[in-house]
């Protein structure tokens, strides 16, 4: 007969799960305290997402949705102006110490909003959840970022050149320089593989850091920038090596995202052999949503750096085992 040792391991667990509470207290009650409408929505949805990599639960009458953004927008397009949403979202054949299949995503919108003054959410949000912890910075790994330091901010460009000596506004694949491409690789391929092995050790590990001005191929669901339609209204935001939020200046052209998404869908059947149907109601409501930007941010990540913990698994509820 073995021994439990569930009680031992959550409390190990315990002071990591009470940080968790308090930062998600103090979330909602910032949310609250400007206004935001906190929106409920359910997990099963008839499309999960829009993107290529990203691989869905699929169950009985459709998918575990990837990110609430699809339902969200079509609140906006209804007349909600802020809203926000802090629940789980399920992506398969995600695990490692900052990834897990099932994790807590905050998600949030303002309508009629540049997509700077969703930086100063992501500031003012890790500010709150810092406090309700009494840290004044978030740490791992070493490295310590202070929140009440005005973060770094550097475009996509000018990090590529910097770090990677690469011209990323170019669309050839030469443009990656010694980048050695497979013969299935394609330019997008080459980005991350520059974004991930060059470009993210680059940045200051010791403070919060804004990467924005995405390329137009690697944002998606982002409307394009006014002075220089080559690049994106996308940022993300880092600390201490991690990636913590993922902001857009919405794009709402039915069209273009449904050109958009095909082209997605398209590069996932080539790549997985899967595609995702069309989400007509997605597009249908985009057709009526006002300009807004937005904005998904990883909580467990946050907590992690906010509670010394090492691997996002010490921060998530479980059943002590």
């Amino acid at each position: 007969m073995t021994t439990w040792k569930g009680a031992e391991r959550h409390a190990d667990k315990r002071p990591f799960l009470l940080a968790r509470a308090r930062i998600l207290a103090a979330v909602r009650a910032w949310f609250a305290a400007e206004g935001f409408v906190e929106a409920d929505l359910g997990a099963i949805v008839p499309v999960p997402g829009a993107e290529t990599h990203i691989s869905a639960f699929a169950i009985e009458g459709g998918y575990l949705h990837a990110s609430p953004e699809f339902a969200m927008k079509g609140l906006l397009a209804a007349g909600e102006r802020k809203i926000y949403r802090l629940g789980h979202v399920y992506r398969r054949g995600e695990s490692g110490p900052l990834h897990a299949p099932e994790f807590t995503m905050l998600e949030w919108y303002r309508s009629e909003a540049p997509y700077t003054a969703i930086m100063d959410d992501c500031l003012a949000i890790i500010g709150a959840a810092a406090g309700a912890v009494d840290r004044d910075g978030l740490r791992w790994k070493g490295a310590a970022a202070r929140v009440d330091v005005a973060p770094g901010k550097i475009t996509v460009a000018e990090a590529f050149e910097r770090f990677a000596g690469a011209d990323v506004l170019s669309e050839s694949v030469n443009a990656f320089g010694n980048a050695v491409a497979g013969k299935d690789d394609t330019w997008s391929d080459l980005f991350s593989r520059a974004l991930t092995g060059r470009v993210e050790p680059g940045l200051d590990r010791n403070a919060l850091t804004f990467l924005y001005e995405y390329p137009i191929a690697e944002a998606a669901l982002a409307r394009p920038c006014p002075h220089d339609r080559r690049v994106a209204e996308r940022f993300e935001l880092y600390a201490c090596g991690v990636e913590l939020a993922n902001g857009y200046g919405e794009l709402n052209d039915a069209e273009e995202q449904r050109r958009r998404f095909v082209a997605a869908m398209d590069e996932k059947e080539r790549r997985y052999g899967e595609r995702w149907p069309v989400p007509e109601a997605f597009l249908e409501a985009l057709a009526h949503m006002p300009a807004a930007s937005g904005c998904a941010l990883g909580v467990d990540r946050l907590v992690m750096l906010l509670s010394d913990a090492t691997k996002i698994d010490d921060v998530m509820w479980s059943m002590p085992s």
